[in-house]
């Protein structure tokens, strides 16, 4: 078995540059501490690194907190907060005649993240199945100075902004026999205003050690329905402890 996963995970590395290419490839790390207060209460902090640009670029770091309470078995429900901050990509606006018009340098800047969530469990023999409804809220501080008025000749602030999605995620996990390495699959839409804004499709592997310990191994593809926003590959390593 040890073999076989090895031998996977040698063929998905050397498909990964390929996949890369006329889209975006990146990483991130996320290490995450839970806890059981109760049959009921549980609660997770966590946080996360990303890069992107093929690696290149530092994309983000993210700090959470979430609260977990399961009224039946079946069923969990959470709230959530997580600290982001978000390196921006360079944006310049034309006029219609393709003179500039303002220019957005690359820079960081904070946001602030809710959530509310709803998951629903069922087993079926080896096989776990889990829909989970997320609503999040994404507020954007106002930055000033950080977009020049070419124009006016001068810099002007970023505007505050709040975003709201709906997000949609099916998942099946799947527990093999006498072996601590469960594979797990899932696909998430994520609903903005105008309707869905994004497709992530996942695929990993998760292995426990010690009851306390556990370790993950990710591919994920997001898929964007605006035109603009190229395709992205991202491969994940995480770390979760519990006790």
């Amino acid at each position: 078995m040890k073999r076989r996963l090895i031998a996977l995970l040698a063929v998905a590395a050397t498909c990964l540059p390929s996949l890369a290419e006329g889209s975006d490839f990146g990483m991130w790390y996320s290490i995450d501490a839970s806890h059981k207060l109760s049959r009921q209460w549980s609660y997770d902090v966590g946080a996360q690194l990303s890069n992107r640009n093929n690696m290149k670029t530092l994309d983000s770091w993210k700090l959470g907190l979430d609260v977990g309470y399961k009224p039946v078995r079946w069923l969990k429900l959470s709230v959530g907060y997580s600290l982001i901050d978000k390196n921006r990509d360079e944006r310049l606006k034309l006029h219609s005649d393709g003179t500039p018009n303002k220019w957005t340098p690359s820079y960081w800047g904070l946001r602030h993240r809710f959530r509310v969530s709803a998951t629903g469990s069922v087993d079926w023999g080896r096989f776990s199945f889990s829909l989970r409804e997320r609503y999040q809220l994404t507020y954007r501080p106002e930055a000033d100075g950080k977009k020049y008025d070419v124009d006016n000749d001068e810099w002007d602030p970023v505007k505050a902004k709040t975003k709201h999605q709906l997000r949609s995620r099916l998942q099946v996990e799947y527990n093999i026999p006498r072996c601590k390495v469960d594979p797990f699959a899932s696909v998430e839409m994520f609903n903005g205003k105008d309707g869905v804004e994004k497709m992530r499709y996942q695929v990993g592997v998760e292995y426990k050690w010690r009851k306390r310990h556990s370790f993950s191994l990710t591919y994920r593809f997001q898929d964007y329905t605006d035109e603009d926003d190229a395709s992205y590959h991202l491969v994940g390593l995480g770390y979760q402890y519990k006790f």
